[in-house]
């Protein structure tokens, strides 16, 4: 009696410590009952343009004649929303920060935000080609927001999405979300910085999270999202797979033990 109480709760013990408990699987829980607080700038900090990033740029005026040179077939492919289409007319920001212009030739953008960028070209337009009557307006923008992000997600692979900001649990979202094996905390945020990447940790089981610098993504992040160790035991998620699992086995060493006796 006494060995089978012993067999029982080492079986119990394995199918227990082998499944993914659920705490590790929830989003954002308030574990520290902490009051709602609003999220500071750090994580939400404009972004610094870097090199091989690739700009739309479209420039208008009142006399859209006057500003055609501009938005020409080397410019900044204005209706082209596809990424393949932004590649190819869009302003890449080359190896010394550098795009070049129709007209303003190259220009240094390195370490500028979109709009400084803007305000940089609205400004050598005015004061060399054009009067303020002329109505000059300019856009810059990302050709889109992209990242990349691996491990155990539904969908890995670079992806880019067509808005300003992106959060990690947006990003996730558009990968398929994480898979029941994946480590949802402790998932690892790589940012390129001009001189080095940094490696960010958040654990998004945990509602502040959003306080990390690392939740609002910047553009060109990497996003990597480890296994729990669950899956290399290969024991099952679920108490029940778990269960089945270790039966098989038990029945496996049952007819071999058998097989072998006889």
């Amino acid at each position: 009696m006494n060995k089978t109480k012993i067999y029982l709760l080492l079986l119990l013990s394995v199918i227990v410590t082998s499944c993914i408990p659920k705490k590790d699987l929830i989003y954002l829980q308030d574990k520290k009952s902490a009051v709602n607080e609003v999220v500071t700038p750090l994580n939400q900090n404009p972004y610094r343009l870097q090199t091989n990033d690739i700009l739309n740029i479209t420039i208008k005026a009142i006399d859209s004649k006057l500003v055609s040179i501009f938005n020409g077939s080397q410019g900044a492919g204005v209706g082209s929303s596809s990424e393949q289409g932004s590649y190819f007319s869009g302003y890449y920001v080359d190896d010394h920060g550098n795009i070049r212009l129709p007209i303003l030739g190259e220009m240094n953008v390195l370490g500028f935000t979109t709009e400084e960028v803007r305000v940089k070209i609205e400004k050598m337009l005015l004061d060399k080609y054009f009067k303020e009557e002329a109505g000059i307006y300019v856009v810059v923008k990302l050709s889109g927001f992209k990242y990349t992000i691996n491990g155990e997600v539904g969908n890995t692979g670079t992806k880019t999405l067509y808005q300003e900001k992106v959060n990690i649990m947006e990003a996730i979202a558009n990968s398929g979300d994480i898979n029941i094996t994946g480590d949802r905390k402790d998932v690892k945020v790589i940012r390129r910085f001009p001189n080095g990447n940094e490696t960010f940790s958040i654990d998004l089981t945990d509602a502040n999270a959003v306080k990390s610098p690392a939740f609002n993504l910047q553009p060109n992040d990497y996003i990597l999202v480890n296994p729990l160790k669950q899956k290399t035991w290969g024991t099952g998620k679920t108490g029940i797979e778990s269960l089945t699992t270790i039966i098989t086995l038990l029945s496996l060493a049952t007819t071999t033990f058998l097989l072998l006796r006889n």
